[in-house]
């Protein structure tokens, strides 16, 4: 009960009023422990059950960075920052990722961090620079350790675990069972938290075949998009080609859709994510990148445009819905040609398409972009206010606002976008003129 006062406060900056019983088992568990293997489904607060025994190992008079966390991707090392800042836990973080300037981040880091967030290929170059002093680690975590390896990290972590002389806590993280512990993670006999409700997520989610009778399944996705009643969905493919090559085709026949996958830049893959989560854009069509560690919404429709080649990989991706209490259907696209692979059972319930569609209604939000942000002292409020007072929006006009750290992002009401820009072209938000304009 003193833990949880304890930690109260830090919920409360989250939002949360209690911990559920994952976090509840990793929080004794990982403090206690000196290996740990946390097993748990996308979207069931994983982050945050490792963060809070992460703080508490944490102690103030140690100037050096005490904690190092390896992410696969930029966007799970970013999400993990953004649920530590909301804790206001008073403790500097620092993440470091590709594509991100190195000389900032040496900058950063001459102040060292208690919480040190990365990929593998960064956090080993700055080893390798010896702009980041393993000396003081003592808590390592591997999250979605299982990705990093699939991404081919192996000798990058195992080149970073190598300088980690001082560590006397590890812990892996990963939201699939039965995955092989590599011998250089020191981790041999952990204690497992294996909170994978298979049964239950596989009772909660529904999974159809859409027979396509052209090898080119781009019709059927079409008529298949027009029979989710305008809903959201995620629809994935195998390659980025492919990804960017059906966006492009959907656009043009008047489904607007965003692509994402790991060649774009961050900025755009950034882009491409708020205008999902914000309901501007209501189809992402992503590779395998976007099947976990992601911050996006809850969805009803997962949509398998390409099939992958492994079911751990299709069972990730169908983590994206169906989660926690939520239902959810997964749509498998197969033309007649395609043999279905191995994992999946030989008989699966086919989905019977109407002859004629409609087209999906058109966003009733479009994204904004303000080239300012948390660094130019800009907050929600702040552009709220601007937008209300200066471009004439009301109550209703305006969906999530997301502000970064020098730039902003705000839904606006399709119908008030053109009003909107011609009023604020030329005003000062807080004594300066930032560029407003629409996102792309």
């Amino acid at each position: 009960m003193e833990t949880a006062q304890h930690l109260a406060p830090f919920l409360s900056n989250l939002g949360i009023s209690s911990l559920n019983p994952m976090q509840e088992a990793a929080l004794t568990t990982i403090g206690r422990e000196k290996a740990v293997l946390l097993l748990a489904p996308t979207g069931s607060g994983k982050t945050l059950g490792f963060l809070l025994p992460v703080l508490q190992q944490l102690q103030p008079a140690l100037k050096t960075v005490q904690c190092l966390i390896l992410a696969p991707t930029r966007e799970l090392a970013l999400q993990i920052e953004q649920v530590w800042k909301k804790m206001g836990t008073g403790y500097k973080v620092n993440v470091c990722y590709g594509g991100h300037p190195m000389q900032t981040e040496i900058q950063n880091l001459s102040n060292p961090p208690a919480l040190l967030i990365g990929t593998p290929g960064r956090i080993a170059d700055h080893l390798d620079r010896g702009t980041v002093d393993p000396a003081g680690i003592r808590t390592l975590v591997l999250d979605e350790f299982d990705k990093s390896l699939e991404l081919g990290f192996h000798e990058q972590m195992a080149f970073i675990i190598g300088h980690l002389r001082g560590l006397d806590k590890r812990v892996l993280v990963s939201a699939t069972a039965g995955i092989a512990i590599p011998e250089f993670t020191g981790v041999k006999a952990p204690v497992r938290l294996n909170f994978i409700p298979e049964t239950d997520q596989a009772n909660r989610l529904t999974t159809r075949l859409v027979p396509s009778d052209k090898p080119d399944k781009t019709d059927s996705l079409v008529r298949l998009i027009g029979a989710l009643d305008s809903e959201a969905a995620l629809i994935f493919c195998n390659l980025r080609d492919t990804a960017e090559q059906l966006s492009e085709s959907l656009n043009r026949r008047g489904i607007l859709t965003a692509f994402y996958h790991g060649r774009l830049e961050q900025d755009e893959r950034e882009r491409a994510l708020i205008r999902f989560r914000n309901g501007s854009v209501r189809y992402l069509i992503t590779t395998d990148l976007a099947a976990r560690g992601l911050d996006i919404p809850e969805m009803k429709h997962v949509i398998h445009f390409q099939l992958p080649l492994h079911e751990h990989e299709f069972l990730h991706r169908n983590g994206r819905t169906a989660r926690m209490h939520a239902s959810g259907t997964a749509y498998i696209l197969i033309s007649r040609e395609e043999a279905l692979p191995a994992y999946l059972p030989d008989a699966l319930e086919e989905l019977t398409l109407p002859d004629t569609h409609s087209l999906p209604e058109p966003p009733e939000f479009q994204t904004i972009y303000i080239s300012g942000g948390k660094k130019n002292k800009l907050s929600k409020m702040d552009i709220v206010g601007f937008f209300s007072q200066k471009g004439g929006l009301e109550k209703g006009d305006l969906g999530l606002i997301e502000v970064r750290d020098f730039s902003s992002f705000a839904a606006v009401r399709t119908a008030k976008v053109n009003a909107l820009l011609a009023s604020v072209k030329d005003q000062k938000m807080k004594g300066k003129k930032y560029k407003i304009e629409l996102a792309r």
